[in-house]
């Protein structure tokens, strides 16, 4: 079962990849848009633009339009991940972190201003490949404005800009590493939150399963942020204490697929189970 969960995966992504390899070109102005393509294919892939196909999926009953319209929106929110990773990374800020977490060794091939202003110029691009899912014939245009509301609350002060910031914050008052699983959770589970909403919304899931769905996909991110912590702690005291906060994470994320479809439910909570595989 594992492996036909990876492969579910697996297919996902590829269908990701693809729509992004036809919606983000290097066209006129290649200025604009050669540094454009480049961050977005060059930033670390996540897993929040997955999980909001199968969210979508999940409460669609794999409908095909909805996938497609799903598969554009994840499409989006990585642009949107690729932006940030990019603005967190620019020359003229990469440093040491106090956050005792391992930083990307990153290859910038153009310069500070044309990244910085590449990153900007990602975000509204994100938003048209979303924009541009709107049908007039499909009767779709409040789920289309939900997902460009949810997306930009996620990506903007609410979301990840004030995760950074509270990261910021976090550097300046404690440097001895001890715990930011709250900036964990704001500036990234705020993305898998949003990609799981974003998907059950596409899918046209009820507000409950929109709800259910929204906060599974916090908990996972909130299980990543503590695995990610776990690999850099040294003492088997607080190891034994991040497995057991792990646990309850899980045991939350799974209760929020209570109510859905069985078979479906098995190949979502793959993705937690995927995570804990690797430790």
């Amino acid at each position: 079962m594992l492996h036909n969960n990876q492969q579910y995966w697996a297919s996902i992504n590829q269908q990701i990849e693809a729509h992004l390899r036809k919606v983000v070109t290097i066209r006129d102005p290649v200025s604009v848009f050669e540094p454009m393509h480049h961050l977005v294919f060059a930033a670390p892939r996540d897993t929040a633009p997955a999980l909001c196909v199968a969210a979508c999926e999940l409460v669609s009953g794999g409908c095909s339009g909805g996938r497609e319209q799903a598969v554009a929106a994840a499409a989006a929110l990585h642009v949107m991940h690729a932006a940030s990773f990019s603005r967190e990374h620019l020359p003229l800020s990469d440093r040491p972190s106090l956050i005792p977490r391992p930083r990307p060794m990153i290859h910038h091939v153009f310069g500070p201003n044309i990244e910085l202003l590449t990153v900007d110029g990602m975000i509204p691009f994100g938003l048209e490949l979303v924009a541009k899912l709107d049908d007039p014939a499909h009767d779709i245009s409040d789920r289309i404005l939900r997902v460009i509301v949810e997306i930009t609350r996620a990506i903007g002060s609410q979301g990840v800009v004030n995760g950074q910031y509270s990261e910021l914050l976090y550097n300046q008052w404690n440097n001895n590493g001890s715990s930011h699983v709250e900036s964990i959770q704001t500036k990234e589970g705020g993305l898998h939150a949003c990609g799981a909403a974003c998907g059950a919304i596409l899918g046209g899931g009820s507000e409950e399963e929109i709800e259910k769905l929204r906060n599974y996909g916090l908990y996972v991110e909130m299980i990543q942020g503590m695995l990610r912590l776990s690999t850099m702690m040294s003492s088997s005291s607080s190891k034994e204490r991040s497995s057991m906060r792990v646990e309850v994470l899980r045991n939350l994320a799974l209760k929020e697929l209570e109510g859905f479809d069985e078979s479906k439910v098995e190949v979502m909570s793959g993705l937690i189970e995927a995570n804990l595989s690797h430790v």
